[in-house]
């Protein structure tokens, strides 16, 4: 499968030596199980709509109504750096605190890919998983997620409103999951090699661009979905209204764009270090990138900026789901109740390099600027920013008359892409 690569150690923490996320890519590129989702969301009589409109039938599950005693433990699937007990730094640790005041002891295995979420909430032993967009769906396609009762999770009131009820976090109006961060995909140039200043992705998309062979591309599948909305603002006459969404001829316009950029892109990446080093050696003067990937080339002083584009751009949102086998729901709900408390956003949204989802958080970070930097609370910043979602046959943007190209398929043309 893909891999995603994304650091976890944004300013203030010095660049990383042990990055603790290796597999941000995975987050997008759910690759090829993202087919079970299209056979998830089949028909059926009773037929729920998402908020983006594709239609399917989530199982009939019930979220909890009160919450019991600890059961003393919760066992989770997190992305590194989501569930720091101390172990990997002294002075990073969120985990201890939690046990010592609820009673349940964290039994965490890290993912590397949201496939693999996918596959270990399928057995049933554990309790609540961190999901990307691109998982998100699935599980609750197919019921391995439940339904969350926000009220059980007193924190969630304090949760900026454009990270709820959300097409990879609901499902007409029934919350799936408790908010845990944000961001978004941005276009990062040199200052001194790429000149004017670019404010739009035709820095990357343009057959013509004068940095042949220095323009840089995100090595995955999801990638698809950047060129999809280039087009739906520079060539509204293919009816783009969602990246996500797209159908045979929108989805070989896209795919034919990314072919022509090819002859364009010196590289493609997915470790963010390797990005770091490209833009730092020269070899890479423009392409995609994100805020804590700028923050760490401007600690290392290499002359960059990074510019969300008049276009928008797209994103990532991350999202804590309980299991529908959870053994542990009531500790389940304590973790997704702490995670997401103000102290302990704030700490893992600061160490892991994103927007915390909790408003109170902001003024509890180290960095006193790093909600700014990372446009927390500017919610029309946000409205700019298409959040990974996995493309599934059933076109989420609403249409009922035609079918979407689903993310297996995109899978297939990323190889030909870079081929």
């Amino acid at each position: 499968m893909s891999a995603h690569t994304r650091t976890t150690r944004p300013r203030p923490f010095p660049p990383v030596e042990n990055p603790v996320r290796l597999n941000r890519t995975s987050r997008a590129a759910a690759a090829l199980g993202a087919l079970l989702l299209a056979t998830a969301c089949g028909s059926s009589n009773t037929a729920a709509t998402s908020p983006g409109g594709s239609d399917f039938t989530p199982p009939k599950l019930a979220a909890q109504k009160t919450l019991g005693k600890s059961e003393g433990q919760v066992n989770l699937i997190a992305w590194a750096g989501y569930a720091e007990d101390g172990s990997n730094d002294p002075k990073v640790d969120w985990v201890t605190d939690f046990e010592k005041q609820t009673g349940c002891q964290v039994n965490t295995k890290t993912a590397g890919t949201s496939d693999e979420m996918v596959s270990l909430m399928k057995t049933g032993q554990y309790d609540a998983v961190s999901a990307s967009g691109d998982a998100a769906l699935r599980l609750i396609a197919s019921g391995d997620a439940a339904p969350v009762n926000t009220e059980l999770v007193p924190n969630y009131k304090d949760v900026f409103s454009g990270l709820k009820d959300q097409q990879w976090n609901s499902v007409k109006g029934v919350s799936y999951g408790i908010p845990h961060g944000r961001g978004a995909n941005l276009l990062m140039y040199n200052t001194k090699k790429v000149s004017p200043a670019p404010d739009s992705w035709s820095a990357v998309f343009d057959k013509s661009s004068s940095y042949k062979g220095k323009v840089t591309a995100y090595d995955s599948p999801i990638y698809i979905a950047d060129a999809a909305l280039y087009l739906m603002r520079t060539e509204p006459s293919l009816g783009i209204k969602d990246p996500y969404a797209l159908d045979q001829k929108q989805f070989d316009a896209a795919v034919d764009l990314l072919k022509d950029q090819n002859a364009n892109v010196g590289e493609y990446w997915s470790d963010y270090l390797k990005e770091v080093s490209a833009f730092k050696s020269g070899d890479s003067v423009v392409g995609t990138s994100w805020q804590v990937i700028l923050n760490t080339a401007q600690a290392e002083k290499v002359p960059v900026r990074a510019v969300l584009p008049k276009e928008g751009a797209t994103g990532w949102s991350d999202t804590w789901m309980i299991s529908a086998k959870a053994k542990h729901p009531n500790c389940a709900y304590n973790w997704m109740n702490w995670i997401i408390s103000p102290k302990v956003n704030a700490q893992v949204a600061e160490y892991f390099g994103e927007a915390p989802s909790n408003a109170k958080a902001c003024t509890l970070t180290t960095d006193k600027n790093h909600c700014t930097t990372y446009h927390a609370a500017d919610e029309s910043y946000w409205k700019d920013v298409h959040f990974w979602t996995t493309p599934i046959a059933q076109c989420v943007d609403g249409r009922t008359d035609t079918k979407c190209v689903p993310y297996a398929k995109w899978v297939q043309a990323w190889t030909e892409i870079k081929g």
